[in-house]
């Protein structure tokens, strides 16, 4: 499992919100749903988001954004439309005196807007992510990142308006894993433009011997890996592998291993009945102690006070 793999599998898109709108100028929603990771898909027309920090930028047709909350943000046609609608966290829609919404219509399966026929239409996901491994991949994003639907070749966006408004058995699932692939495609044509500022362990994953390694270090953090076994492995020598890894990555291979590690540790405790000796094996400690140990040197606290802030927090 590689990092962006782990945006999703810690939990998945199950349960994401996932909408359709249907819009007709003029027309301005004020998002303040603090939702962690937010795709806005314009299938037609035109929109402008206006982010709470930073400048605004126009998506226009096949364009994708995707935005890292909890900060807030506005999206309207024309841009400096006034809020019309205010989302709050739960999906929860009010007009601006805070009154329940009645000014937008129910216009089909997942659908939402104010005309069937609007000339803007966009599908919007919601990611809640709360894992550790997502949080890893979160921090590299800005806040708010465009890929133009001219730079790329992408289909997604215009399958999933479409299979969003089918209501078939399943469906929720065939929707849960396109919008899993529009943002994995989305994150991979940002990524690889200069701009973006890719971590090292995102660049790396391209090198001939240092990907290979980030590669069996995240599917197997169980096993005991030192730099000569992970230098055999993919064909190096010790030093040229500790290097080269150190390099790319900006930090030897045993302390990347020690960041996962901890990292997936402080997920699976996180799980119904989970305790530390039973997850201490699952990711490379021999016992209880060992984990403890590590977990407290390197993050701070003890896997128990881990457990109680996440549980307060839910």
């Amino acid at each position: 499992m590689d990092s962006i793999a782990g945006l999703l599998d810690g939990p998945r898109a199950r349960g994401a919100f996932l909408l359709r709108s249907v819009l007709a100028p003029p027309w301005s929603l004020r998002i303040e749903d603090e939702a962690p990771l937010t795709l806005v898909a314009l299938v037609r027309g035109r929109a402008t988001i206006h982010p709470n920090n930073g400048a605004a930028f126009t998506l226009n047709t096949g364009d994708v954004a995707i935005l890292r909350g909890p900060d807030s943000y506005t999206v309207a046609d024309p841009p400096h439309e006034p809020p019309q609608v205010i989302i709050l966290p739960g999906q929860r829609c009010v007009l601006p005196d805070g009154t329940d919404v009645g000014s937008m219509a129910d216009l089909g399966v997942r659908t939402w807007g104010n005309a069937p026929d609007g000339e803007t239409m966009m599908v919007t996901g919601t990611y809640q992510l709360e894992s550790e491994t997502s949080r890893r991949l979160l921090a590299a994003l800005p806040p708010f990142l465009h890929v133009a639907g001219d730079s790329w070749d992408n289909p997604l966006v215009a399958f999933l308006a479409d299979e969003i408004a089918c209501d078939q058995p399943g469906q929720e699932a065939v929707l849960d894993r396109l919008l899993d692939l529009l943002l994995i495609a989305t994150l991979r044509a940002w990524f690889a433009r200069p701009e973006a500022d890719a971590p090292g362990w995102y660049r790396a994953q391209s090198d001939p011997v240092v990907g290979p390694a980030l590669k069996l270090l995240h599917n197997a953090p169980a096993q005991p890996w030192t730099v000569a076994t992970l230098a055999r492995e993919v064909g190096a020598s010790r030093a040229a592998l500790a290097r080269r890894f150190t390099a790319l990555v900006g930090e030897p291979p045993m302390a990347f291993l020690t960041t996962w590690r901890l990292t997936l540790a402080a997920d699976l405790l996180r799980e119904p009945g989970a305790t530390v000796g039973s997850v201490a094996p699952q990711v490379g400690y021999s016992s209880a102690f060992a984990l403890s140990a590590a977990f407290k040197r390197v993050r701070g606290v003890s896997p128990a006070e881990h457990r109680a802030g996440a549980a307060a927090a839910a």
